[in-house]
């Protein structure tokens, strides 16, 4: 379990290194060409303005959008806060506020900038299609997002996919009304032309893989804290095998749930939020 927690936290450091060398070096290449080195700076700060406002009011935002109500601590809901309290004991963690969503379909999620302002919401589906093993296994994954800090981290992420996407939009749109005489040598304006459109693609490559590598870094944590992996390994079987969808899921919010709310096959795995299911419940399987 050590060993796969391990690698998944310095594949990610290398994911993130990767993404700031994208930034500074388009950044600098299109403020070259176009004479305009204003272009980074301007574009860091409007990105970390519009993340800041994401950073904070996220957790609330995405909590209504899914139709998430607080549950209180009585039945039928009081085993539910139970493992919730004891799994965050386990993981020296506050214990987050619980939310439920009326939906048929198994799932969860976590949400909230730090352990201190963070919440766990579960559908009513996955309290009555799971036992308990294995709902403390889909709570412990969720906890170990949490303690992770992964929605900071993806905030990080957010704000340097948004950097790039703003470098870019500027740069082509900034063709159009530079100073022919200024023209610098054919050759290098193509090349920016190409990196404007291509860096986008790449840092949304790159989000989407860090996004993987969490996942894969959660279910170890969790399988960690509960100590048996084969209960979260058989929620997501469960859980990836229901045929219905999560009615309440939206494109903004898929990559926050346990498994991908959407049941079409996603053709291409590079542009898939989660890792493939088969890949995650063979890696906890082996931990046993």
């Amino acid at each position: 379990m050590y060993k796969q927690i391990d690698a998944n936290k310095q594949k990610t450091v290398v994911l993130i290194f990767g993404f700031l060398i994208l930034v500074i070096g388009l950044g600098w290449v299109l403020g070259y060409l176009l004479d305009r080195v204003w272009i980074l700076p301007l574009a860091v700060v409007g990105a970390t303005v519009q993340a800041l406002v994401s950073y904070y009011y996220s957790d609330k935002i995405t909590l209504a959008i899914s139709r998430a109500k607080k549950v209180p601590r009585q039945e039928p809901f009081l085993e539910l806060h139970r493992i919730v309290e004891n799994l965050a004991i386990a993981a020296g963690l506050p214990k987050p506020e619980i939310y439920l969503i009326e939906d048929s379909a198994p799932n969860a999620f976590a949400t909230g900038r730090d352990p201190k302002h963070a919440a766990i919401a579960v559908t009513q589906g996955l309290l009555e299609k799971l036992n308990k093993t294995e709902l403390e296994g889909v709570l412990s994954h969720e906890l170990a997002h949490i303690g992770n800090y992964d929605i900071r981290l993806m905030t990080l992420v957010v704000v340097l996919y948004g950097i790039i996407a703003l470098i870019s939009d500027w740069f082509l749109r900034a063709l159009w009304f530079r100073d022919r005489d200024e023209d610098k040598n054919a050759l290098l304006l193509l090349i920016g032309v190409v990196l404007a459109i291509l860096a986008p693609l790449a840092a949304l490559l790159i989000q989407l893989a860090i996004s993987r590598k969490r996942e894969y870094l959660a279910d170890a944590t969790g399988a960690l804290l509960t100590r048996y992996p084969e209960g979260l390994a058989s929620a997501l079987e469960k859980i990836a095998a229901d045929p219905e969808p999560l009615e309440v899921a939206n494109r903004a919010t898929a990559h926050l749930y346990i498994v991908n709310p959407f049941k079409g096959k996603t053709l291409l795995t590079l542009f898939s939020t989660h890792p493939p299911i088969e890949d995650r419940i063979k890696k906890l399987r082996e931990m046993i």
